[in-house]
């Protein structure tokens, strides 16, 4: 969701005489004044690599048969079909017909090809670019999809969209006008960086402008409504917090595109929602639906000997997540006066014990996160080297003492006890030496007698396990720590309204620094909800600001190692785990590629349904 809204439209067509290059697909054409790039595909660093007549992606299965049905289940409800704002509760599958002006590739890094357009123009400087449209291109109701469309989907998102989307589109884009029914051009603010912008635009959504004005759509409003898309998939049926179907369009415009082939086999997808984590476990186990990606140690470790999987019917499985770790943490309220000091961010996270945790809760599956861009190169480790420092010396004064000198701040090991004596005394002269001192009650308090109390925002029964150990330490050394236990309804509405102490969050990030950095972490988005512990650092803007001006992949390497460091020196986070490995249960009727892109799992991009299998299954009851 935090890319859904980077979109714009440009002004200004272009005459030109091209001369196709033969490597790339790209064309070059002479200007009045400038060079003007006409191509299928763009890449932030380097180039793509498929050229313009290229046939499928490389890891899909083109001949991969259409039909089947797949399922997931989920914890929670839903109330509205209208993720762009925060009233109303959406489910996954909400978007899932919005197609976008350009489609990302699994096996390449910062790439981007054509999926509603054709080709992009634009001059070197990228000042601006048009997009030109299939003309092909339909609504799933029959409707053209046009310039117009585009242009008001841009209009609405940059009026209307979350705050944070608003204000990137509004910093970027200085103009956007339909040319014609099949061409649109976004124009870019003379200051703002133009490395992504394109493919920043390429990931506009597109709205169908007759479906809005027909249906008095508001997109600052919940919907029951569901959006009509351009996309594969379109809604089929309901049951409002329960249950959400969409079904492949058969007449789907864009089936025969090479950028769609071997892709969106299933006839239908289903969400199944449950009360909570073991009741939606019990109904896979029952065949009410058909595939797990497992997030439970616990289940995993244990669980996982139900008939189904001993008698074949369901196939348990690991593939290797070459992605970006997600960054799971819970992060500190930074809006609130106690966790301003940045002691006493440190000293409650040397109380967590991951080793004991991993051991003793999580079956040993998982791996510490220490980086915002753990489980890759980009993850800066020991001191800094003397590009980073380059970057860095300008804004020493910004950031914690020992940036320049130390390793990057890695979190620390603790025993096989739960209790660590040796980070308890770390923990415990960092808190005296905050005014946080202990009464005779065995509380600590502060100057003005206050006590220093820690509540967990918890949403999740099954969280509980790992919490209480971490409030049983937290207590141990005087602070009044609680897991404060909310339903989900409330969970969502305190976060929105910052009224938390700390929270669980994923905070793991892209490839490039980029708009989506700046949304989790630039100050201009300290009240977003995107920027959870409300983070507003002038250095850690600055490194943004640069990243976002590197043109090359060393470059940027550089950057994201400075930029992980100095995140990671301001302890505004408690980091949990990550698996290197997908955990996967299903249903023994779901097929992949034999040779799996590094960049996603693509359950629902590439993966297929075997009938003949899917059919055995129900024969014999497994399924219901």
């Amino acid at each position: 969701m935090r890319h859904l809204a980077l979109t714009a439209a440009l002004s200004l067509a272009l005459t030109a005489h091209p001369a196709l290059s033969q490597e790339t697909g790209t064309e070059r054409a002479a200007g009045n004044d400038a060079t003007i790039i006409r191509t299928h595909a763009i890449a932030l660093f380097g180039e793509p690599a498929l050229p313009a007549d290229f046939d499928h992606f490389p890891y899909v299965n083109p001949d991969a048969p259409k039909g089947g049905e797949i399922s997931f289940g989920a914890v929670g409800g839903f109330d509205s079909y209208n993720p762009f704002t925060f009233r109303g509760r959406a489910i996954a599958l909400s978007v899932i017909q919005l197609e976008r002006l350009m489609d990302s590739p699994a096996d390449e890094l910062g790439v981007d090809y054509c999926l509603l357009c054709e080709t992009v123009e634009y001059p070197e400087s990228r000042d601006w670019v048009i997009f030109n449209l299939r003309p092909e291109a339909r609504f799933s109701d029959g409707t053209p999809l046009t310039a117009q469309d585009v242009l008001f989907s841009f209009e609405t998102l940059r009026d209307k969209g979350l705050s944070s989307f608003r204000t990137a589109m509004q910093q970027m884009v200085a103009k956007a006008e339909a040319l014609d029914d099949h061409r649109i051009r976004f124009t870019f603010a003379p200051d703002y960086p133009r490395r992504d912008v394109i493919s920043q635009m390429g990931s506009q959504i597109v709205f169908s402008r007759k479906d809005f004005l027909a249906n008095d759509r508001d997109l600052e409003q919940g919907s029951v409504e569901p959006f009509v898309g351009s996309g594969p998939y379109m809604f089929d049926r309901a049951d409002m917090g329960r249950t959400l179907v969409v079904k492949r369009n058969p007449d789907y415009w864009g089936k025969d595109l090479p950028i769609n082939r071997g892709r969106y086999n299933f006839d239908s997808i289903r969400y199944e929602m449950f009360g909570d984590f073991d009741t939606a476990f019990e109904a896979f186990k029952a065949g009410e639906y058909t595939f797990r990606n497992e997030t439970s140690s616990l289940h995993w470790a244990t669980r996982y000997d139900f008939p189904a999987l001993t008698n074949g019917a369901v196939i348990r499985d690991t593939l290797p997540d070459g992605t970006i770790a997600n960054g799971k943490s819970w992060v500190f309220n930074l809006r609130r006066e106690k966790f301003q000091d940045i002691r006493v961010r440190e000293a409650i996270g040397l109380m967590f014990n991951f080793e004991w945790t991993n051991q003793t809760l999580l079956y040993g599956l998982e791996t510490r996160v220490n980086s915002f861009w753990d489980n890759s190169e980009f993850r800066a480790e020991g001191p800094p080297s003397p590009a980073e420092l380059a970057l860095l010396e300008p804004l020493a004064d910004d950031l914690p003492k020992g940036i320049l000198t130390e390793d990057a701040v890695v979190q620390p090991v603790s025993g096989e006890r739960q209790l660590d004596r040796g980070n308890m005394r770390r923990a415990v002269a960092l808190l005296d030496e905050a005014g946080w001192t202990v009464g005779d009650d065995g509380k600590r308090r502060n100057e003005r007698g206050e006590r220093l109390r820690v509540e967990f925002l918890n949403d999740d029964a099954g969280n509980d396990r790992v919490i209480n150990p971490f409030v049983q330490n937290l207590r141990a050394i005087g602070i009044d720590a609680v897991n404060q236990r909310v339903d989900n309804a409330q969970m969502e509405q305190r976060i929105r309204a910052k009224e938390f102490d700390i929270v669980e969050d994923t905070l793991g990030q892209a490839y490039a620094i980029g708009g989506g950095t700046d949304q989790i972490f630039g100050s201009d988005n300290v009240g977003d909800v995107f920027n959870p512990m409300g983070l507003a650092n002038p250095a850690i803007d600055a490194l943004i600001a640069s990243g976002q001006l590197v043109e090359t992949r060393e470059e940027n390497l550089v950057a994201i190692h400075a930029l992980d460091r100095a995140l990671r020196s301001l302890r505004f986070w408690v980091p949990q785990w990550y698996k290197a490995n997908y955990t996967l249960a299903y249903y023994d009727m779901y097929r992949h590629p034999d040779q799996m892109p590094p960049y996603a799992l693509g359950v629902l991009d590439f993966w297929w349904a075997d009938s003949e299998r899917a059919d055995q299954l129900r024969s014999s009851g497994a399924l219901r």
